[in-house]
């Protein structure tokens, strides 16, 4: 939705350039070596997949990797014990949905401070490869990231044509799957306005190039369509109605007639929030099963970004509850201005009334997808969208995920172990196990028994990297002072 803050940029990139210099360092955490140690003992730990808790335990680390989980083993001598009685541990987690604002005194930090530490970085740029080059060698304190290539759109394309691909024939739609690889992008992303027939271009070019495809569900493309041609992800819920509506022929026919100029971003949401009322208002619970039993048999995720129609749905019901002040100051005036001046100007009562029930609707979809086998993971467009705070709207997104009727577990496994399997990272992160990474989340009070607890952060470890509650103190305080300045 960056889209929505065109009028804002340059003040936005002003902030920027200043505030992209020095890192929230590396100093600020006990940096993982190979033959360093780590025990946190007597913790409970938290296991994901739906295995009883494993209480009075030991998690055992050694340089970036987890060593033993259990009963207090033999601790090598040397050994930094951490003794943290009464804590729960997590895996770290993962918000499969940012776009993190391109100062790295603020993002890679206020993602980790958050227990945040794998993001999926959904449009792709060099600074964020960068990023991720010096995390990987341990100069910057950041999360691991996974990152999209440019994005792929129609022409013309209703975002950013600086920011975005614009494709109008076979061989653009090749040629930018192609530079995705060059880039080297993880994934392809794609976008809204792309027509049913470059989409197919698109993903065969993908599959060519063994790069995932994943992104929005084009507007004329069925949902189930893109789950066949192997979308391995659908970000939010814009495009999800109309398979499931008993009128699904006359509004395709609607969508089919839509007409945008370049970067009309806010007139394709006003008029896809319109369609979605009328797809919602003749759901089909017969069309809907079969819809979910494709998505389900494919292992197409949804990321529905429930956190963002939070925003959208129900501007209203926006506080400003002091998250702003750890995003720069320019982007938090013009996240102030969108609010008031986009996404509130011109909502009639009947409107406002419609988007209030459709955000509940949202989340009975959220759950009815959940119970039929269809992976549901946490993402929240952090960084991209008013009033939703890298970091910290993830657990806003967990919270949202339980509202909907998911339980605790089936919420923090969104958040943990699906996003690892979506990004062919389960080898890696997801669970408190042995052999994987030394990623966790030290708790004061169990997420299980309630999903706000997950804010109750005590430490954050981050590839054998300790965070202590004092350093994690001071890297929110050195936060603040850069979207300040």
């Amino acid at each position: 939705m960056s889209e929505l803050m065109n009028r804002r940029d340059a003040l936005k990139a002003g902030a920027i350039m200043v505030m992209a210099g020095t890192a929230v360092g590396a100093g600020q955490a006990a940096a993982a070596s190979e033959g360093h140690w780590i025990a946190l003992t007597g913790v409970t730990v938290v296991d994901v997949t739906g295995r009883p808790h494993r209480r009075n335990s030991t998690v055992l680390i050694r340089g970036e990797r987890i060593v033993s989980v259990g009963p207090r083993p033999g601790i090598p001598e040397g050994t930094q014990v951490i003794d943290l009685p009464g804590k729960f541990v997590i895996p770290g987690l993962c918000d499969a949905h940012v776009h993190s604002i391109p100062a790295e005194r603020i993002s890679p930090p206020l993602y980790l401070v958050n227990g945040v530490t794998t993001v999926r970085e959904m449009s792709g740029t060099p600074l964020l490869h960068e990023w991720r080059e010096r995390i990987d060698r341990g100069e910057l304190l950041g999360p691991r990231s996974v990152i999209a290539s440019r994005i792929i759109d129609g022409a013309p394309t209703i975002g950013d044509p600086s920011v975005f691909a614009e494709v109008a024939t076979e061989a653009q739609a090749r040629e930018a799957v192609r530079q995705a690889k060059r880039d080297g992008a993880d994934f392809v992303k794609v976008y809204s306005r792309l027509s049913p027939e470059l989409y197919r271009v698109v993903a065969d070019e993908a599959r060519r190039h063994r790069l995932p495809l994943a992104g929005h569900c084009p507007d004329g493309v069925a949902l189930t369509t893109a789950s066949s041609l192997g979308q391995c992800s659908v970000e939010h819920l814009y495009s999800t109605w109309y398979d499931t509506s008993t009128r699904e022929r006359e509004l395709r026919s609607r969508i089919a007639d839509l007409e945008f100029a370049q970067s009309d971003y806010v007139s394709w949401m006003q008029e896809i929030h319109r369609l979605e009322w009328e797809a919602v208002a003749d759901y089909s619970a017969r069309k809907a099963a079969s819809v979910f039993a494709t998505l389900a048999r494919n292992r197409t995720r949804i990321v529905p970004t429930l956190t963002v129609y939070q925003v959208l749905d129900r501007p209203n019901e926006v506080l400003d509850d002091g998250r702003l002040k750890y995003v720069p100051a320019a982007v938090a005036d013009g996240w102030r201005w969108a609010l008031a001046n986009i996404i509130k100007a011109g909502r009639t009562p009947e409107v406002t009334a419609q988007r209030y029930a459709l955000f509940e609707r949202r989340k009975a979809f959220v759950n009815e997808l959940e119970e039929a086998g269809v992976p549901v993971v946490a993402g929240t467009d952090g960084g991209d969208v008013p009033f939703v705070v890298p970091g910290f709207s993830l657990h806003d997104e967990l919270a949202n995920l339980v509202h909907s009727g998911l339980s605790p577990l089936r919420a923090l496994r969104a958040a943990t172990l699906e996003p690892a399997r979506l990004l062919g990272l389960d080898d890696s992160i997801g669970t408190v196990t042995p052999g994987k990474a030394a990623d966790l989340v030290v708790l004061d009070a169990d997420p299980l028994a309630d999903i706000r607890n997950t804010t109750r952060i005590h430490t954050v470890v981050t590839r054998g990297r300790v965070i202590s509650v004092e350093q994690r103190a001071r890297m929110l305080a050195a936060i603040e002072s850069a979207a300040a300045a």
